[in-house]
């Protein structure tokens, strides 16, 4: 089978890719947004990348078209692959029907339905594999991360897709002949043609919940409506799975009552206090390691500890270690794991260290999220200046719908430099697009030192004569930032 992939370079595009590549499939794809990580991970595969997005690509022949939910009509790739009338699918549905739902044919690895179509599995006896989901405003990619690695070290061997490079494997992807899963379940709309979210197509035995949030405002009217879909996630599990689900989420916790009596599988509930069935108590934020003890429904249960920072790791550890039960993965492998776990790229991830300053990158951009990396980045480096730098880059941050939560999301640092918000003519097609000059007034009124500059380049500038031994650089966006972090590094050298 060949598959050409439209939007290749995203996180997710770019995983299945690879993964389809390892089941033995040629791969092609195109992209006018090409840069690190998933570039890299594309190059080192020797997967055919074209540039930009042209009627003419779809004069290479290919099986199936593979359409990333960042495509919309009026890309001219895609109505030609229209006008055409080629077979084209989403990636969460290939995903799907490639790898978690499979025939008796179709179990031995390197062998796959005929076209993948749903209705070639009819013909053979259907079975999935064991299928973790984990979902959630926040904390997705670190949580299906960890368990990954929990699983590998507890010998279960899965196949499994990330939303970022998990730096135990070097990659965001694999593919095994393993019955386990482990795939990370985004609330986005799957694709131009189906606007359910990413996980409902993921087939379920197990969903980690760690929190809701309003999000993603270029497609959901309010909270509401992202709560409803994940109402429609936790009604997915069957009744020999589990809904793992963070309460310290008040918006989590809502859905859940909300959904009460009409859950038919096991719930367990986490947090760090209140009423979860399994919490995390007595942390401690040493310099090295973070150590806390769990317990499950008032008895103490294990204690175990992790060189990850933040108090939002310890409920991303939680949820995991609630799953690794689940599996029979014992209390021994769990922080095994724990102990040998190297974190994702661009989560908190030390990009590197000149002249005693630090440059970390992290792909936070919800204001929950800036906040909590800032606070879990203050509490590890507690000695000297933490600035932050943050891009508008992400669809709903470049609104001004978060405008009032970003005042707040940048206490944690000494002093605060906000780029100018990224493509502003195509934000403004989503809503009304962020104020930055008043956004960095209003947190200059706050009392944190805050200014805007425009891009990359000019905060590089600014930044680098400014800068002394002990300080820390967190450069928060979800993508490129045009290679600032690189500019900064050699700056300073």
């Amino acid at each position: 089978m060949h598959y050409h992939l439209i939007g290749i370079c995203g996180t997710a595009m770019a995983s299945l890719a690879g993964m389809l590549q390892a089941r033995g499939h040629k791969v092609t794809g195109s992209d006018q947004n090409v840069y690190p990580p998933m570039s890299t991970q594309l190059e080192e595969l020797g997967i055919e990348i074209m540039q930009g997005y042209k009627a003419e690509n779809t004069d290479l022949p290919r099986d199936v078209t593979i359409v990333g939910n960042t495509i919309m009509r009026g890309n001219p790739e895609l109505e030609e692959v229209l006008n055409r009338r080629l077979l084209y699918r989403s990636q969460a549905e290939t995903v799907r029907d490639v790898f978690i739902r499979t025939t008796a044919e179709t179990r031995p690895l390197g062998s796959v339905p005929s076209s993948e179509g749903i209705d070639t599995l009819a013909a053979g006896r259907v079975s999935a594999k064991h299928s973790l989901v984990v979902a959630g405003t926040h904390g997705k990619t670190t949580t299906t991360s960890i368990a990954t690695w929990i699983a590998e070290v507890g010998g279960l061997d899965p196949t499994f897709l990330v939303g970022g490079v998990v730096q135990n494997f070097g990659q965001s992807f694999r593919v095994t002949d393993s019955d386990y899963f482990i795939i990370e379940g985004d609330e986005y709309d799957t694709a131009f043609f189906d606007k359910k979210p990413k996980f409902m197509s993921y087939l379920p035995e197990i969903a980690i919940i760690n929190n809701i949030e309003f999000d993603h405002a270029d497609i959901y009217k309010d909270l509401d409506a992202i709560k409803w879909q994940f109402s429609r996630l936790m009604n997915l599990v069957p009744g020999n799975g589990r809904l793992i689900c963070g309460i310290d989420s008040p918006a989590a916790e809502e859905v859940l009552e909300q959904m009460k009596g009409k859950l038919h599988t096991n719930i367990e509930t986490f947090g760090l206090g209140g009423n979860a069935k399994w919490q995390a108590r007595n942390i401690d934020f040493g310099s090295d390691k973070m150590r806390f003890t769990v317990f499950h429904e008032g008895e103490k249960w294990g204690e175990f500890s992790t060189a990850m920072a933040g108090e939002f790791n310890v409920r991303n550890c939680l949820a995991v270690i609630i799953a690794a039960d689940a599996w029979g993965i014992t209390k021994e492998k769990i922080q095994e794991a724990l102990d040998t776990f190297k974190s994702v790229k661009r989560r908190m991830e030390v990009r590197g260290v000149e002249k005693g300053v630090t440059v970390i990158d992290d792909f936070a951009h919800h204001p929950t999220a800036v906040d909590e990396t800032l606070k879990a980045l203050r509490q590890k480096y507690s000695e000297g200046r933490l600035i932050a730098v943050f891009e508008p880059r992400s669809r709903s941050s470049r609104l001004s719908v978060f405008e009032d939560a970003y005042k707040k999301a940048f206490s944690h640092a000494d002093s605060v430099i906000i780029a100018g918000v990224f493509n502003p003519e195509d934000a403004k097609t989503y809503g009304e697009v962020l104020d930055v000059p008043k956004l960095v007034s209003d947190i200059n009124d706050g009392g944190k030192p805050a200014i805007t500059l425009p891009d990359a380049d000019a905060i590089v500038e600014h930044l680098t004569p400014q800068l002394a031994e002990g300080d820390v650089v967190a450069i928060m966006s979800n993508g490129g930032f045009g290679g600032i972090h690189d500019k900064l590094l050699n700056a300073l050298t």
